[in-house]
């Protein structure tokens, strides 16, 4: 029978001849088939993925040279475009869309051989941290039914989680690869900003956005990564200089480490999760790293900043949905223009989605431009200043990723501040551009995991990649 531990064993059984594409494709049909009520995907392409494992290994077969992600079966999430497949970013504003063109992302996997399974469900345009805000309806924990996935890329990371594919892609703006990979389990990664290019991800908010990976392991997160960074003629934002050369080496080595202790101080954060990472910190320490805590003084207004910068952003990326050119139409009784906009929007876009855009147009508006998003700016520049100092003296930073294991799903629409408050720890990489990644390293009393994340400089994903290896294999402690 067909099982998978990681890509490299997988393509090793696939080149002696112990199974092939199609076994592994009709395997994964099955799981996703018996877990349909976790709800993480949005459609299934199975007979297009039984097609092309059949190409992939007659492809094999033939003695033809194959792709470095030859036969591996990948999950998009719904915000990542994937020609003449439905795209809807979970939301009624664009039901039934179909894109007409791949993203970059996808245009590079499919070149290396691999295999597109479905599209997974999210919240709504990518905005949420529990994967309630989507047309589609939640998606549940696969550890526990009555817990959230995380957001916005919940869906990818319970695929992943629960076995439904062998790695995911979402996106992450704030947090949203890293929180679900957190409440999940599992691996999940954001790249430096410009690492990935993000033509074909639907827009949030642009200067933050950055696809992202999850994975069992640190090396099929490496492996993937591999394929799809670079630059890119079709985005101005991706580093044009080079390809990340991932040659790594997974030996083990000294590291400066910092520890953040105002984060780690900080009322929100979770007991046990803050004596898991002191006690990880002292068994780096015992084994001859170096780790060190320092303050860092603006954590305080890290998630203000964010929450000013990404909504004025998003108010601008979704002003094109107006139902005119594509997306939700309400029936137009002869109306006014105005009107006709206020229905569609209104009956297009979910609750979450039309706050974020009301508060972006605010801190936008003449009179308050200054005082909201000026000041946001300024934060983010400071934050960058202070990161490039830190990254001076440290290889890496480790925080938490959340501060509390998942949550109970429901609970946030009673406090929706306690769900912004809870990227406290993830922002901060998306607020200046550097790489995240969040390892799981621990589990709670509750039984839920939680996780560690460590940041590197921007675009030093070697180190990033190299030490969680390490982490991971060292210091796990479930």
């Amino acid at each position: 029978m067909f099982s998978f531990q990681n890509i490299f064993s997988y393509q090793q059984q696939l080149s002696e001849g112990k199974t092939s594409c199609i076994d592994a494709v009709q395997f994964y049909l099955n799981k996703i088939k018996k877990n349909e009520r976790l709800n993480a995907f949005v459609e299934v392409y199975a007979e297009e993925s039984l097609s092309r494992a059949k190409f992939l290994d007659e492809k094999r077969n033939s003695g033809k040279s194959c792709g470095k992600l030859h036969g591996v079966v990948v999950a998009l999430k719904d915000v990542i475009c994937y020609k003449d497949h439905k795209i809807s970013a979970a939301s009624k504003m664009l039901e039934n869309f179909v894109s007409n063109y791949n993203s970059t992302a996808v245009e590079k996997l499919l070149a290396d051989d691999a295999i597109i399974i479905g599209n997974c469900n999210c919240d709504e345009f990518a905005m949420g941290s529990t994967n309630e805000n989507s047309v589609y309806g939640s998606v549940k924990n696969a550890l526990d039914e009555s817990k959230v996935s995380g957001g916005s890329s919940g869906g990818s990371a319970v695929a992943v989680q629960a076995g439904l594919c062998m790695v995911s892609l979402g996106s992450d703006t704030g947090g949203s690869v890293r929180q679900p990979a957190d409440f999940c389990g599992i691996v999940g990664m954001k790249p430096s900003y410009g690492t990935i290019s993000r033509h074909g991800l639907i827009a949030y908010g642009s200067s933050f956005d950055q696809i992202g990976i999850f994975a069992n392991s640190v090396q099929d997160v490496t492996k993937v990564l591999e394929v799809i960074n670079g630059k890119d003629e079709y985005d101005s934002t991706v580093n044009q200089q080079k390809s990340l050369n991932l040659n790594l080496d997974f030996q083990s080595k000294k590291y400066k480490i910092a520890l953040f202790r105002n984060a780690m101080e900080h009322q929100s954060l979770d007991n046990e999760i803050k004596k898991g990472i002191y006690e990880l910190a002292e068994n780096l320490k015992n084994d001859g790293n170096v780790v060190e805590e320092i303050n860092f003084d603006l954590i305080d207004y890290i998630v203000p900043a964010y929450y000013v910068l990404t909504t004025a952003e998003a108010s601008s990326n979704l002003s094109r949905y107006d139902g005119v050119r594509y997306g939700y139409r309400y029936e137009n009784n002869g109306e006014d223009l105005t009107t006709f906009y206020k229905k569609n929007r209104g009956k297009g876009f979910g609750k979450e989605v039309k706050k974020r855009i009301m508060l972006g147009t605010f801190v936008l508006s003449e009179g308050y431009y200054d005082a909201y998003f000026t000041k946001a700016q300024q934060v983010r520049n400071l934050l960058s200043s202070q990161t490039k100092e830190i990254f001076n003296n440290f290889d890496a930073v480790l925080l938490p990723t959340v501060p509390t294991t998942a949550f109970e799903a429901g609970s946030m629409n009673k406090d929706p501040i306690a769900a912004y408050l809870a990227d406290i720890y993830t922002v901060f990489a998306n607020l200046t551009g550097i790489p995240g990644i969040s390892l799981p390293l621990f589990r709670h009393s509750n039984g839920m995991p939680f996780g560690v994340q460590v940041l590197t400089n921007k675009h030093n994903e070697v180190t990033l990649l190299e030490f969680s290896d390490l982490l991971l294999k060292n210091y796990k402690r479930y």
